[in-house]
């Protein structure tokens, strides 16, 4: 690597290039030096630079640098249940490559091929270089496979299926892969019912959550906040349409008894056995406007007509609530 600079003459506008005779590498620099360097770089620069030999291979590949990109790009939609399906995922791979060494190689040149800018040198990449294999289960690996849509992740989709006027202001689960031509998601939908599964195509980020708890869509959550649910707090509560159907996470407001007239100095609400939850997306005269439930006994209550309601989760967190307003319908829902 030749080393230049620009210098500029006194009292003079003029910058002078000045080239040294002496060949320097990057890897002459202090070694603080040349992390700062890596730290400040990109993903993409971080795979180009490995490209350039063993000793900046080693470097660029490292956790260290890619679980800050990781945390970056990815943190708001992957959570604990995306990385272990990504360890499910690598497994066969892992066995594969401690067993047959250089095989894994086949791997990251999968990954390679899919990127849309060239992120590996020829000596990272060949198959020839024992020593050229990326471990498939660092940082790295799981960045690109992300990156290239070859992973299918876990994750919850808000209003889902383009925002269909059946699931506003709900959170279903999904699995998704990125889309790096559009730096949208393509959404999996599980099959229910007699529906097949569904797809959905260019679902946007703020869209898009990791799971916030680890209840299976089929499963009944376990509710840990009724005794200390008040009038005007903000809920997230299980809803199925039947019991063939998973349930989704949907959006309300704790309500006040019709015995009371909402004046908070004499509202008792908060300590009746009854507790009112509104959906006020919906029109006052819709019957998916209000339902209660039972404090003290709630499990799963409904029926085959207005369908099931399940588990709730109080909404203590700012950003949550923010980010359910902005979602909300442009129009009264029948």
């Amino acid at each position: 690597m030749t080393l230049s600079m620009e210098l500029r003459a006194p009292n003079s506008s003029k910058h002078v290039k000045v080239q040294e005779s002496e060949d320097l590498s990057v890897l002459d620099l202090p070694e603080l030096a040349l992390e700062c360097i890596l730290e400040r770089l990109s993903p993409s620069g971080l795979c180009n630079m490995a490209g350039i030999c063993s000793a900046l291979r080693d470097r660029c590949t490292s956790d260290y640098f890619w679980e800050r990109h990781m945390k970056q790009k990815w943190g708001r939609v992957i959570g604990p249940i995306a990385y272990r399906h990504w360890q499910s995922f690598i497994d066969p791979r892992r066995n594969l490559g401690s067993s047959k060494g250089p095989k894994t190689n086949g791997w990251i040149k999968l990954i390679c091929g899919a990127l849309p800018f060239s992120m590996f040198g020829s000596k990272f990449d060949d198959p020839d270089n024992k020593k050229s294999v990326l471990p498939v289960d660092s940082v790295m690996s799981w960045y690109l496979a992300i990156e290239t849509g070859r992973f299918w992740f876990p994750a919850q989709v808000f209003n889902r299926e383009n925002g269909h006027v059946g699931f506003m202001l709900s959170c279903y689960d999904a699995e998704l892969s990125y889309d790096s031509q559009t730096g949208t998601f393509k959404a999996r939908y599980p099959p229910h019912g007699r529906r097949s599964m569904a797809i959905e195509n260019c679902v946007q980020w703020e869209r898009i959550r990791a799971p916030p708890f680890e209840t299976c869509s089929h499963e009944l959550h376990v509710s840990d906040c009724l005794s200390d649910l008040h009038p005007g707090d903000h809920i997230e509560i299980q809803w199925r349409r039947n019991k063939g159907f998973p349930y989704g996470w949907w959006y309300g407001i704790v309500g006040h008894l019709e015995s009371c007239d909402g004046n908070q100095q004499y509202c008792h609400c908060h300590r009746t056995d009854t507790v009112v939850l509104e959906f006020n997306q919906y029109d006052s005269s819709s019957r998916w406007r209000r339902a209660t439930i039972n404090r003290k006994e709630h499990r799963e209550e409904g029926n085959e007509g207005d369908g099931f309601y399940g588990g709730i989760r109080k909404l203590y967190d700012a950003d949550e609530i923010s980010r359910w307003k902005k979602l909300w319908p442009a129009e009264v829902l029948e």
